[in-house]
């Protein structure tokens, strides 16, 4: 976290990585033994790009990738991959508040079954960088639609679990 030059260098061997195991196309699963897809590579440089600030970087990766998120079989990998380009377009001198929110929306309201745990989380850090802008009406009902999410019984539990620091 904040260490610019070790995400570079560990992002530069994971391509490295990828582009010597040809993996196969499409946006592999991210919880696999097998080599992570180019795609994938992508979407975790998004993650590693967001948590140094670097939206610019963020929309590039997840750029590269948007037509094979889209086609994904996972709901959860298009929901993380979203939700990175969501808290990035919050970054910035001029944040485009209202397309955040609308990826945000678009999220929540995916579905498909009880999410991960990062997806819950991440769903909470969008949440959280909205603060600001809390009197914007895409802000509120953002924050309604998560409320209404997070109570509803597939979706309890893990939120329960991801807003509980002790639980591992």
């Amino acid at each position: 976290m904040g260490d610019r030059k070790g995400v570079e260098r560990a992002l530069a061997e994971a391509e490295e990585l990828t582009v010597r195991h040809r993996p196969p196309g499409g946006l592999t699963s991210c919880i696999s033994f097998a080599p992570y897809s180019p795609a994938r590579t992508l979407a975790n440089a998004a993650t590693a790009h967001l948590a140094l600030g670097d939206t610019q970087r963020v929309l590039e990766c997840a750029g590269r990738i948007d037509d094979l998120v889209e086609r994904s079989d996972s709901a959860w990998s298009r929901a993380l991959v979203r939700l990175d380009v969501a808290t990035a377009l919050l970054n910035g001198t001029s944040p485009d508040v209202e397309h955040a929110m609308t990826i945000g929306q678009q999220v929540l309201s995916a579905g498909s079954g009880p999410p991960i745990r990062s997806v819950v989380q991440r769903v909470g850090e969008l949440n959280a960088r909205t603060a600001h802008w809390r009197e914007q009406p895409k802000v509120r009902e953002f924050a309604e639609a998560l409320q209404t999410w997070r109570a509803t019984p597939q979706n309890q539990l893990i939120s329960k679990v991801c807003d509980d620091d002790t639980v591992v």
